[in-house]
């Protein structure tokens, strides 16, 4: 009889550790699907896949930046850009295969709340901040602050 109810408590304590997920291991998985978010966005326009785009980008994304000519000094604010214009990027601006192989995509999570995260990637046009918002579920990049890469000294 002891030795029943003992191996009926540990499968419970089984089952109760293997149904759930704890508090960690979701903010771990969280971490790594914002991470995936972002490298689904940077991977979509080097790769030309726009779909990679469609999946990790919210159709409401507001992206504002600012751009600096190689030769100039200056940087200049750049036209913003909606979801539908950086899906037609996607589909246009690696297409000639120009991108260097090693090309960056260093991506940084800097936080992950239950709702709400943010990130940086640094890639070959400069340097991205990104907004995410978990909706249905989903991490989904709804903002992205840029600017090209600082002038070398």
């Amino acid at each position: 009889m002891k030795k029943n109810i003992l191996l009926m408590i540990a499968c419970l304590m089984m089952a109760g550790l293997f149904a759930v997920p704890s508090f960690a291991q979701q903010a771990s998985n969280d971490k790594e699907a914002v991470r995936l978010a972002v490298l689904d966005y940077v991977e979509g326009v080097y790769n030309v896949q726009p779909e990679r785009i469609e999946r990790s980008v919210h159709p409401k994304l507001t992206k504002l930046g600012f751009y600096r000519p190689p030769a100039d000094a200056a940087y200049r604010p750049a036209s913003a850009m909606t979801f539908d214009q950086l899906v037609q990027l996607s589909k246009t601006w690696n297409k000639e295969g120009k991108l260097r192989k090693d090309a960056p995509k260093e991506i940084t999570v800097y936080e992950v709340q239950d709702q709400t995260a943010t990130a940086k990637l640094v890639a070959e046009w400069g340097t991205d901040y990104f907004h995410l918002a978990k909706f249905d579920g989903k991490w989904m990049i709804i903002n992205v602050l840029w600017q090209s890469p600082p002038k070398k000294n």
